[in-house]
């Protein structure tokens, strides 16, 4: 298939740069070099043994945080090349969007933040942000990165503006303002708050919801959270289902769990590169800037997707995120965090070594966020296995 690029698209060749300037690539573009080193550090590896909705002794086939963020890299890299839009920089987004998730996923996110909210709160794409341009210390001339402009401003605002254009925050940051991570790293490297972000980086927002939502589908059929049955009436789920069945009445249950799943993607891809097209018609962005200035989201889907993705989110909140089953096991997750998070801020000599020689804990803030940072930092294994050397006991299987 012959490629083409949209006049909308982000340019490797025209970035903003990088914080520390360094000499190019020769065959390898901006984007491409953000990209493949947040293949190579530290948080992504991590992201193996981090929790997408089952601990990691559940099972060896259920979506961990690596493997879902490989596959939001997969759809990114699909609708980017659709829309003609730079693949590199989608899939760099795709890649590092989940890298300061805690470990035991979105309620090891919501036991972080409650015992940091008297330090300024833990919010996970703050932590993203930390983690590339401060805690990854790797190279000799700068702490984290040093990735692009336009890779840290699609990891920040990849969901939307974060502020409005008289500086009010708005959307999930209107209650309690915007974490103190992204406000530091704005007040010296303006990331256009106010704005939307890339097209690439809406296109990495939009393939996570894609892949969230296929392939959870999957994740809870297999832990009998919901049967086939419980589909039917699911739009979206229940249609892929219904042509799959017509098709081959006679298939296996897991092929047919394939199938679904497959069909499921596939329609949202279609539908959101079809809206995307209609939009770029109607809107005429003739450049990247202008994408950020439209005042609406360019990639999306259309309205009657919309409205399928919402009832299907519904029903995977209330089937399998709501489930007792799933509820039970990251309560004592949630007490491993706030085990862990007590120990470490009553003794920082608990912390390993080189932890503890960058500990601050006169100033108690300072050292609560190095906290943080650790324990952010783990996997479900190497939190429960620090829990079990600190305690002896193993809360998840109590």
């Amino acid at each position: 298939m012959q490629r083409f690029t949209a006049p909308y698209a982000s340019l490797p060749e025209e970035t903003r740069g990088r914080v520390v300037p360094e000499a190019g690539s020769d065959y390898r573009s901006a984007f491409a070099r953000d990209r493949d080193r947040i293949i190579h550090c530290q948080a992504f590896r991590r992201l193996k043994h981090k929790t997408q909705v089952f601990v990691y002794h559940e099972g060896d086939h259920y979506r961990t945080r690596l493997t879902h963020t490989i596959e939001v890299a997969q759809v990114a890299r699909s609708i980017a090349r659709a829309l003609g839009l730079d693949e590199d920089l989608a899939e760099a987004l795709a890649l590092g969007h989940d890298l300061g998730h805690t470990p035991f996923g979105h309620a090891g996110e919501r036991e972080l933040d409650a015992l940091m909210r008297p330090y300024g709160g833990f919010d996970h794409n703050a932590q993203s942000l930390r983690i590339l341009t401060k805690l990854e210390r790797r190279y000799a001339q700068f702490d984290g990165l040093n990735l692009t402009w336009e890779t840290l401003e699609g990891l920040v605002k990849h969901n939307g503006p974060l502020i409005n254009l008289e500086g009010d925050p708005v959307g999930r940051y209107r209650e309690r303002g915007l974490p103190e991570a992204i406000l530091e790293y704005a007040a010296d490297h303006e990331l256009e708050l106010h704005s939307f972000a890339s097209a690439e980086a809406q296109v990495a927002a939009i393939s996570d919801d894609i892949a969230y939502n296929a392939h959870d589908i999957d994740d809870g059929l297999r832990a009998s959270l919901f049967g086939l049955i419980d589909l039917g009436d699911v739009p979206l789920a229940g249609e892929a289902l219904s042509r799959v069945l017509s098709l081959y009445p006679d298939l296996e249950h897991d092929r047919i769990v394939h199938e679904t799943v497959r069909r499921v993607m596939s329609d949202m891809v279609s539908d959101v590169i079809a809206e995307t097209r209609r939009r770029a018609e109607s809107l005429k962005p003739q450049s990247a800037a202008q994408v950020r200035a439209l005042g609406q989201p360019l990639i999306s889907f259309g309205a009657q997707m919309q409205e399928k993705n919402r009832v299907l989110q519904s029903f995977l909140n209330d089937r399998m995120y709501r489930h007792e089953k799933v509820e039970q096991i990251m309560a004592r997750a949630r007490r491993v965090m706030h085990d862990l998070f007590d120990a470490y801020m009553s003794d920082p000599k608990l912390l390993p070594l080189t932890w503890q020689e960058q500990a601050s804990p006169a100033d108690t803030g300072l050292y609560a966020r190095q906290v943080c940072d650790f324990i952010a930092g783990m996997t479900d294994r190497y939190a429960l296995e620090q829990h079990k050397r600190l305690f002896d006991l193993d809360p998840l299987f109590r």
